[in-house]
């Protein structure tokens, strides 16, 4: 049978419309509490007509760990009903919805008090600053705040959860060994610095259920020579598969070092590399805005789904053009 963009999808037993999915991006309109609030209703409310999923912003699950001082959080129980209303404003549009479970480690911006946290005390940048390396009982109080954050987003109505492992946040920082130097059972070995990751996915998994979907994202390069490549995520993922249902392919991110050649589609490789070494469904972003890239990689199977990020806040409507819904001049 021939899939595009139009074809039913599936994350654990949850069932998609079809195989578009709004990338989640920092839309720097938390309160300072870190609520969502009447902007994000409409901004994703307004994005969600055309696709079969929206993953929301990074929200964090610890107050330490929001990436921006105005992001988002879920980190407490008052901020369950602010996120359910974005929740319901996008099942209204007949779309699924998402939410990304975050803290920024070494890339966070902490308020003054509060703890600059990663697995090593290495340094992201001058920017960031120096942090402090988690002991042992600050992670376990990481991980438990992972799986509250998890219980809650269930209670405020999301269809399901995505671990975000990549970009240089603190689950990647576990996972490469360019900022994961430790000794103890969080690093020294490939093995070593899974061990963290491994364990927050457990809590969550165990939080929600079997039937609850929880995806991860990763990204597949380092783009660093001492980094991670993309065979070795591939090994990751293939540890993590019991416990997660699907895979967000991303690159970049762990060092200031970006990819040296950025075109249409430049992480397709990587994402067909995953499909190739799980059957774990695969989400592929980046640069995917043409049609006929977009289709072919679908009916290709090289993916199973594309996310969709910077065209759409420019343009709501920018899906139901890439679908034919209405006149376009996307190739």
């Amino acid at each position: 049978m021939t899939v595009s963009l139009h074809s039913p999808g599936q994350i654990n037993k949850l069932q998609l419309k079809n195989r578009l999915i709004l990338a989640p991006m920092q839309q720097h309109r938390g309160t300072p509490e870190g609520h969502a609030t009447d902007y994000h209703v409409q901004h994703y409310g307004r994005r969600a007509a055309d696709v079969g999923l929206v993953i929301i912003e990074s929200t964090a699950v610890s107050p330490e760990g929001r990436l921006y001082q105005d992001d988002i959080g879920i980190y407490s129980d008052s901020h369950i009903k602010p996120l359910s209303e974005v929740v319901k404003a996008i099942h209204a549009q007949d779309a699924r919805a998402f939410i990304q479970l975050s803290h920024g480690g070494r890339k966070s911006k902490p308020l003054p008090g509060e703890r600059l946290l990663a697995p090593s005390s290495i340094a992201f940048n001058d920017e960031y600053g120096l942090p402090f390396a988690a002991s042992e009982a600050e992670l376990e109080v990481l991980i438990d705040r992972y799986r509250r954050a998890a219980l809650r987003s269930q209670e405020a109505g999301f269809d399901g959860i995505e671990l975000h492992a990549a970009h240089g946040y603190l689950l990647h920082q576990f996972l490469s060994p360019v900022a994961n130097r430790r000794t103890d059972a969080y690093g020294g070995s490939a093995k070593g610095r899974l061990q963290f990751v491994l364990r927050v996915a457990t809590a969550v998994r165990e939080a929600v259920g079997p039937d609850y979907p929880v995806q991860i994202r990763v990204s597949a390069s380092d783009y660093d020579p001492a980094g991670l490549i993309p065979l070795q995520i591939a090994d990751i993922v293939s540890q993590l598969e019991p416990l997660i249902d699907a895979v967000h392919v991303s690159s970049g991110g762990i060092t200031p070092i970006r990819p040296l050649d950025v075109h249409p589609g430049y992480q397709i490789p990587y994402a067909a590399l995953l499909k190739s070494n799980t059957a774990l469904p695969i989400i592929a972003v980046g640069g995917i805005h043409g049609k006929a890239l977009a289709e072919r990689v679908v009916a290709e199977q090289l993916t199973d789904f594309i996310a969709i990020g910077r065209p759409m806040l420019e343009e709501p409507d920018f899906a139901g053009r890439l679908l034919g819904k209405q006149p376009s001049s996307i190739q």
